[in-house]
């Protein structure tokens, strides 16, 4: 029974350990989209309404040349790669203030699952997958707060859910 006990206790001091490594670790910014600047978006497309199936769009949409390489945004754990009916081919890296940094569209995926990237490394190249086929080539990009940012919620359409997306305009633009 000391056993049990022990092992749950040092159990919850690693839990918050990681947890508060999450807000330590420092968040190196780059521009997902190699060579793109704020001109290559459009800072008022999150939250545009109305947006397809969705309402209203959760990100920002970076475009650029197809085949252009696309960046982590942040240091991070990739928790996913691969491809999504509407994302079509998708990567989802976990970084820094425990947010999910989510990157749709792509032409090409360059990473594997559970590989760490450092802000800036390559992790796929521009496309136009998913529900983008034949429009531009453009990266969706959006970022989830896997901590809700209660202050956020607001009265637009679907307002309560920014709590949990946050603008990647505040991410990208002092970078």
């Amino acid at each position: 029974m000391k056993t049990v006990k022990k092992s749950v206790k040092y159990s919850i001091i690693i839990i918050l350990l990681i947890g508060i490594a999450g807000f330590i670790l420092p968040e190196r910014v780059s521009v997902p989209v190699l060579g793109a600047t704020t001109n290559d978006w459009n800072k008022d497309s999150f939250w545009y309404e109305p947006w397809g199936s969705s309402g209203v769009h959760k990100g920002i949409d970076i475009f650029g040349k197809k085949s252009t390489p696309v960046v982590s945004t942040v240091d991070g754990l990739v928790l996913y790669q691969g491809n999504l009916q509407k994302g079509g081919n998708v990567v989802l890296v976990l970084g820094p203030k425990w947010r999910l940094h989510y990157y749709a569209h792509l032409e090409s995926i360059g990473v594997k699952g559970l590989a760490f990237v450092k802000s800036g490394s390559t992790i796929g190249s521009l496309g136009d997958s998913g529900n983008a086929k034949g429009k531009p080539p453009h990266l969706h990009y959006s970022i989830v707060c896997l901590l809700p940012r209660f202050w956020s919620i607001d009265r637009t359409t679907q307002g309560y859910k920014k709590a949990i997306f946050l603008d990647p305009n505040l991410l990208l633009v002092g970078s």
